[in-house]
């Protein structure tokens, strides 16, 4: 089932949320505002972090409105006013969004977004946008490792099954093709952003046949170019079996690769390898899954194991050593004036600003977060991306996935190393930022 939809979107969002804009509206605080959102601290294991998910916070903002059986819902809760419901039937978001675009390298403290639009409106969206940044900014860079690691050898998304939720499913598969990931298993989402999908066989599929190599044959009859998994009962006598029947089918043999899925991969890739070359199968390629990540990927290749491709799952769908970011969403502006937060270890940089990389050689070297016209040397990260509530262009995925594979290139050796980076990417705010800071600081401190 679909949870959410065009009619009742405006309602995945916290409660709290509508009962600050039936205040807002009842005291007129309605001028414009800007809400910034970032990662106050990157996980432990991370030097980077890449920006995804901005397309769904664009369609969001454009569809926003309560529909009669959404405010049918809120009137049941009996916390708002008929007039604030009325309000509501004719919201719509009006404002302008920045953002940095999708494939794009961040780091702690840098905006990712910035929304500028009537109080009521800017707030509410704070959920929403939140959401879908989060979980697809965390799979994008998670998985920007794993394609780092695999070192140009291709990676395919097996992570539905254990994802979380149908929704972080679809959305996972999106962020994987941006971050370099080649394919899906994921039919859905192939279908619905032209991904290239990708499969294989199951082990259920050998089991159901009394002989392995009898599977093997209806398999590669049906399906002459597929991938073979051959693993399971014992890896080599299945690589035997293949070959066996590479020579029965002489011309007609056009399997493309066997997948190992257990054991040893690196000695069973050698071994494989030289069983295969032995018998004139050089064109068939190895492909290994079964519990990979960054780091048994990052190990496979530093043992020279001849391995093609890696099918990644689990730790890739879940982020599972650093599933969450400490992401939020500040208000830094509100008619007219920055605004600040001085609350131990979370405080929050006034005002509306632009991060600018700055390279040398065609490196990236360092960011400074600043004014938004603050003269800054470097190349300006967050773009206009929304006006007046309606989107200033369209970006195809191949662009943001181009971009990804660009940027990373651009970052240290350190960023894309799956140590700590000491010292991290640098990045700095400007002293005029640092000033205005100060300045609205001081008197609230009193």
């Amino acid at each position: 089932m679909t949870w959410v939809d065009d009619a009742n979107a405006p309602l995945l969002t916290d409660l709290y949320q509508l009962r600050m804009l039936q205040a807002y509206f009842e005291e007129r605080l309605e001028a414009s505002a800007t809400f910034d959102l970032y990662v106050r601290h990157l996980p432990p294991r991370r030097n980077f972090l890449l920006a995804c998910g901005l397309d769904d916070v664009l369609t969001f903002l454009e569809r926003l409105r309560f529909s009669p059986e959404a405010l049918s819902c809120l009137a049941t809760l009996g916390q708002f006013s008929e007039r604030f419901l009325d309000r509501l039937a004719e919201l719509r978001f009006t404002g302008d969004v920045f953002a940095v675009l999708e494939g794009t390298p961040v780091f702690a403290g840098e905006p990712i977004l910035e929304v500028v639009a009537p109080l009521p409106q800017a707030q509410l969206v704070e959920t929403f946008i939140t959401n879908q940044v989060h979980l697809q900014t965390v799979l994008a860079s998670k998985a920007a490792r794993i394609v780092c690691a695999a070192a140009g050898r291709d990676v395919v998304d097996f992570g539905l099954r254990r994802a979380h939720g149908s929704d972080a499913g679809m959305k996972s598969a999106r962020a994987f093709f941006v971050a370099g990931v080649t394919a899906t298993s994921n039919v859905l989402a192939a279908a619905s952003y032209g991904i290239p999908a990708a499969g294989t066989m199951a082990h259920s599929y050998v089991q159901a046949h009394d002989d392995e190599r009898a599977a093997f044959r209806s398999f590669v009859e049906l399906y002459p170019d597929s991938v073979v998994l051959v693993d399971t009962y014992d890896t080599m006598s299945g690589v035997q079996k293949l070959i066996a029947l590479s020579h029965e089918l002489g011309p007609r043999f056009r399997v493309s690769g066997i997948r190992l899925d257990s054991g040893d991969l690196a000695s069973l890739a050698r071994a494989a390898r030289a069983a295969l070359d032995g018998n004139g199968l050089r064109a068939v390629k190895i492909f290994a899954s079964g519990g990979l990540d960054e780091y048994s990927i990052a190990d496979l290749m530093g043992e020279g194991a001849p391995i093609d491709g890696f099918g990644v799952g689990t730790r890739m769908g879940v982020s599972d050593d650093a599933p969450a970011l400490d992401m939020v969403y500040k208000l830094v502006e509100y008619a007219g004036r920055g605004r600040t937060k001085l609350s131990p270890d979370k405080q929050v940089l006034p005002g509306r600003k632009q991060v600018v990389r700055q390279l040398r050689d065609g490196a990236a070297v360092g960011d400074v977060i600043g004014h938004c016209d603050e003269a800054l040397d470097g190349r300006s990260l967050l773009v206009p991306v929304m006006r007046d509530g309606r989107r200033i262009d369209t970006e195809i995925l191949a662009a943001a996935r181009d971009r990804a594979r660009r940027e990373i290139a651009m970052l240290p050796a350190s960023c894309t190393s799956l140590v700590v980076a000491d010292p991290p990417y640098p990045v700095a705010i400007s002293a005029s930022l640092r000033r205005q800071q100060r300045r609205l600081s001081e008197p609230l401190s009193r």
